[in-house]
């Protein structure tokens, strides 16, 4: 009996202690902050590095330091152009912003483009062949004691890549960036190394909003607004619902980019109407396996064209539009002869 008693008492302090603890631990969570009190911060940051340093790039076609890309503070007195000065430049280098509608608020993302490239562009469901370099930016309010100070610590870099990353599995600001560049070209050497050219290369200055927010990830903070430098060697078209058109040509506005609103929580003040999105169903074009709401799977209706149309038709439309227009053949024209 006294022996029970005892493992009684240790098994309700235990409990007492592990709920303790557990209550602690919850006091010291941080509530997820206001994403537009946030962007504010991260703007203020941001246009305060673009305006205090300046650039110095490496113009070496054919090598693999071309276009790298140098930050330097601009001390007292000193006479170098800022990066802000680039902007809306009219020509390279300069600086230039778009809005990003995410998280319920609109976000200015700026990003310098030190050469366009002169292939084509990905969208922001492709994927690209990459090098780049990471920085978090850190801003120190001044006191009594110390001066305010901004300074950018590298978190990652990779000069050669080796895989594609698809734009979808990114960084928000990476598929709201990549799209305003183009790739390049590129040969094989006879040892087996590749020399790229021509190839688009800038760099995006990230607010958190559109990075990793309050997760942080790996050594970068919570809160951190990024700065990728970055040059879009290749890229590559994906087909993100497999129905056999590639993603880049459901995108019927053809602004580059194609979004899926169905996500309320990232897109709660977007248009109940989709640009990319045929029969209107919700769902965007490039993750519906129907677009034209019809009952037969777009990937069928590419095998076997007739699929759907009138029996009265015994032969596919020839890509001159020279045929009746019904709503069948218009699908099959703009799906097969684009």
């Amino acid at each position: 009996m006294n022996k029970f008693k005892y493992y009684f008492i240790l098994l309700v302090t235990s409990l007492s202690l592990f709920s303790c603890s557990n209550n602690n631990d919850s006091a010291t969570v941080e509530p997820l902050r206001d994403y537009s009190v946030q962007f504010t911060t991260d703007n203020t940051t941001i246009e305060e590095y673009l305006k205090t340093y300046y650039i110095t790039v490496t113009n070496h076609p054919g090598f693999s330091d071309d276009q790298d890309v140098v930050f330097t503070k601009i001390e007292t007195g000193g006479t170098q152009s800022s990066v802000w000065s680039y902007l809306n430049s009219t020509s390279f280098p300069k600086l230039l912003s778009r809005d990003v509608n995410f998280h319920g608020i609109t976000y200015k993302a700026y990003y310098l483009v030190l050469r366009e490239g002169i292939g084509e562009k990905p969208t922001n469901a492709d994927a690209v062949l990459a090098s780049y370099r990471g920085d978090y930016l850190t801003r120190v309010i001044a006191t009594t004691t110390t001066a305010a100070s901004l300074t950018a610590t590298k978190f990652e870099e990779s000069k050669f890549p080796q895989i594609f990353f698809s734009l979808t599995n990114t960084i928000t600001g990476w598929s709201e960036i990549f799209p305003q560049f183009k790739k390049g070209n590129y040969t094989t050497n006879p040892d087996g190394t590749v020399t790229y050219s021509d190839f688009g290369a800038g760099v995006m200055f990230l607010p958190s909003g559109l990075a990793y927010y309050a997760s942080g990830s790996g050594n970068i903070p919570s809160y951190s607004p990024l700065v990728f430098s970055f040059k879009l060697y290749e890229i590559q078209r994906l087909d993100q619902d497999s129905d056999g058109i590639p993603t880049y040509l459901e995108d019927l506005n053809g602004d580059g980019y194609v979004y899926d609103f169905r996500n309320t929580i990232n897109y709660p003040k977007t248009p109940t109407s989709n640009p990319d999105d045929t029969d209107g169903d919700g769902i965007p074009n490039f993750y519906d396996v129907d677009d034209d709401g019809d009952n037969f799977t777009t990937k069928l209706e590419i095998k076997n064209p007739l699929t759907g149309l009138p029996y009265s038709f015994a032969s596919i439309p020839d890509c001159s539009g020279n045929t009746t227009n019904t709503t069948r053949v218009k699908k099959h024209l703009d799906k097969n002869c684009r």
